[in-house]
C-alpha cells in the first residue's frame, strides 16, 4: 500500500524518527510511528470515500481537541475513516506540500498527545533537531 522509496514517506520517516524513542513499524499495509503509542501514520482512507486511495501519501496525527477544530475550518485537512473518531486528522502530503516546519509542528503535538511523560521531558530536555528533507 506504499513504495518504501517514495521521497514524500522518506521525509516524513526521517522527520518521525527524530523524536525521542521514536520507531515505525507497518500496521494495516502502512507505516506509523510510535512509542508506548502510535503519534503518526502515512496514508489512510477519507471518511465516507470510495477511493480508497484518497489518502495513499498523507500524514495522519492526533492534534489537541481545541487545535483539531480549527484546522477543520482549513481545506487542507480531512477527518480519515477508522482513526477520525479518535481525534486524529489527514493531510494529503502530495496534494498540499506543506513546509518541514509545519510537518514538525504536527508531528510535535501528535507527539506529546501519545507519548509518556518521560519522553516529553526528554523532547523538551533538548533542541528538536530539525533534519533536512531529503
Amino acid at each position: 500500500m506504499f513504495d518504501d522509496g517514495d521521497p514524500i514517506l522518506l521525509g516524513l520517516r526521517e522527520l518521525a524518527l527524530s523524536f525521542p524513542g521514536a520507531q515505525e513499524k507497518v500496521s494495516h499495509g502502512r507505516p506509523v510511528w510510535f512509542t508506548k503509542n502510535q503519534f503518526a501514520s502515512y496514508g489512510g482512507h477519507v471518511k465516507g470515500a470510495q477511493d480508497d486511495t484518497s489518502l495513499a501519501r498523507a500524514l495522519l496525527f492526533k492534534p489537541d481537541a481545541d487545535h483539531r477544530e480549527l484546522l477543520l475550518g482549513d481545506e487542507r485537512f480531512v477527518v480519515p475513516a477508522y482513526e477520525g473518531a479518535y481525534g486524529w486528522l489527514a493531510i494529503a502530503l502530495d496534494t498540499w506540500e506543506p513546509t518541514d516546519e509545519e510537518v514538525l509542528e504536527w508531528l510535535d503535538e501528535s507527539f506529546r498527545m501519545t507519548a509518556t511523560p518521560k519522553l516529553i521531558r526528554e523532547l523538551d530536555a533538548h533542541a528538536h533537531p530539525h533534519p533536512p528533507r531529503a
